[in-house]
């Protein structure tokens, strides 16, 4: 079996795309990754290009070696970020393709299964409202009654857990911070001020009166806080029983530093790539739940991360806030590995998310069950559904919902309370469009037009 042909899709996400990979073979077997990346989307596009040389005419099935000649290919300096994401998500088309051939799931592949079911988490809860609300078809968070209200439709849902992120402004209507990850002049800093956890500390309260004290509320403050207040945010919300605090510090003494300095869980990782980057973390205890993101690692070096992690007797989570395959996939990494806490899933997302693929993930009573019925990862993609919900790729990709919600314009509906969808580069215009999505030279992969 021979590897014969690599293409990528962008689909329209609403306010942001996912990306997709697909390999075909000379045995008619195709195998799909996912490589979506917000903020570098065309930087893993990139990679992809450059790496189709070193796969191409040769066997998909000897999938590890496939890796390594990939992985050394980023040895002059590419390690992590966008080109790892890509080999990532190569890695994980080819062990689709394997899986395929043998007629069996990928998480049989592995040895698996460890569990028949996962417990998740509704993540983004109130984080993509303030800016994409009407691509989601639901209200903006103007009161604590809403707050109130969407906890308990998250609880109506069958949800034990959620995990919302950290306000950025000090009232309502709700906006999101994330200026970890960009904003203006004066956001670098990663300080709270006393108003801002007044407020945060009401919107906590808010979810935990709506959802009473079993129910599992994770804060993840990303890389919006340096460890003086991380703590401070920790301490002031003690009285509200955390399931964990979850954030990112490049420096594992500075994330053991908060970890030693409060009486929450700490959850970390994310960002992290292979073993070695998370080996000094372990080694410094740095963290009690370890975050693993599987299509940016690729699926063997995620479970060769969560064996590590089990080693120093600790417990992951999987990262997962993508399309559908992404949730397969990190659902099959949960069904092989003997050390998972729960797995992450986006409780509220664009309403045509279920077409894009032959099967969404089945969700009941806060637990998704493990894809074993089907061969590869269980699902696949809707091609034809692609084709209608297609990003234009001479689109820049923007992401809404991330918190810059002072540099990008609210999108109002184009009509009444239909939810907004954008699937072509028409459709971007009027009066809502940011000023920046201007139409950039970027190249069309082969086979396709813009």
């Amino acid at each position: 079996m021979k590897i014969t042909h690599i293409e990528t899709f962008l689909v329209d996400a609403g306010w942001r795309p996912w990306g997709i990979v697909r390999v075909e073979t000379d045995a008619g077997i195709v195998g799909y990754g996912e490589c979506t990346c917000l903020f570098t989307q065309y930087a893993v596009l990139g990679a992809i290009e450059d790496m189709k040389p070193i796969l191409l005419g040769t066997d998909p099935r000897a999938y590890e070696m496939r890796f390594w000649d990939m992985f050394r290919r980023l040895r002059l300096g590419s390690i992590g970020g966008a080109a790892s994401k890509a080999v990532g998500a190569l890695e994980c088309a080819l062990i689709d393709i394997k899986a395929k051939a043998l007629g069996i799931s990928v998480t049989e592949l592995f040895g698996g299964p460890t569990r028949q079911t996962v417990p998740v988490y509704f993540s983004h809860f109130l984080g993509y409202r303030p800016s994409a609300s009407k691509f989601l078809g639901k209200k903006p968070i103007e009161t604590f009654a809403d707050i109130e209200e969407a906890a308990h439709e998250a609880k109506a849902a069958g949800f034990q857990a959620l995990k919302t992120n950290l306000p950025a402004l000090t009232s309502l209507p709700l906006k999101m911070d994330h200026t970890g990850f960009g904003g203006e002049m004066g956001t670098t800093d990663q300080y709270l001020t006393g108003p801002r956890l007044d407020h945060l500390e009401a919107v906590i309260k808010t979810i935990r009166g709506a959802v009473g004290d079993s129910f599992g509320i994770i804060l993840d403050i990303n890389h919006n806080c340096k460890p003086e207040s991380a703590v401070r945010v920790a301490d002031r919300l003690r009285p509200y029983g955390l399931m964990w605090l979850e954030l990112d510090l490049d420096d594992p003494r500075a994330l053991r530093e908060v970890k030693q300095r409060i009486d929450v869980p700490v959850c970390s990782g994310e960002t992290l790539f292979y073993p070695e980057g998370y080996l000094p973390y372990f080694q410094e205890r740095a963290l009690d739940v370890v975050m693993i993101d599987t299509i940016w690692n690729g699926f063997s070096p995620s479970l060769r991360i969560g064996q590590l992690a089990q080693t120093f007797r600790l417990n992951t989570c999987v990262h997962n806030y993508y399309s559908h395959l992404s949730t397969f996939i990190s659902a099959s990494l949960c069904g092989v590995l003997p050390n998972v806490r729960v797995l992450e899933v986006d409780g509220e997302d664009v309403p045509w998310k279920d077409e894009l693929f032959t099967h969404a993930p089945e969700l009941v009573n806060g637990e998704m069950r493990i894809p074993l019925n089907r061969p590869g990862w269980g699902t696949e993609p809707n091609l034809s559904a692609f084709q209608r919900y297609r990003w234009d790729r001479r689109v820049p990709v923007i992401t809404v919902p991330s918190g810059f919600d002072a540099l990008i314009p609210q999108l109002p509906s184009l009509g009444g309370e239909q939810p907004l969808a954008r699937t072509n580069a028409d459709s971007l215009a009027g009066p809502w469009a940011p000023e920046h999505r201007v139409l950039s030279p970027l190249p069309i992969p082969e086979g396709e037009s813009p």
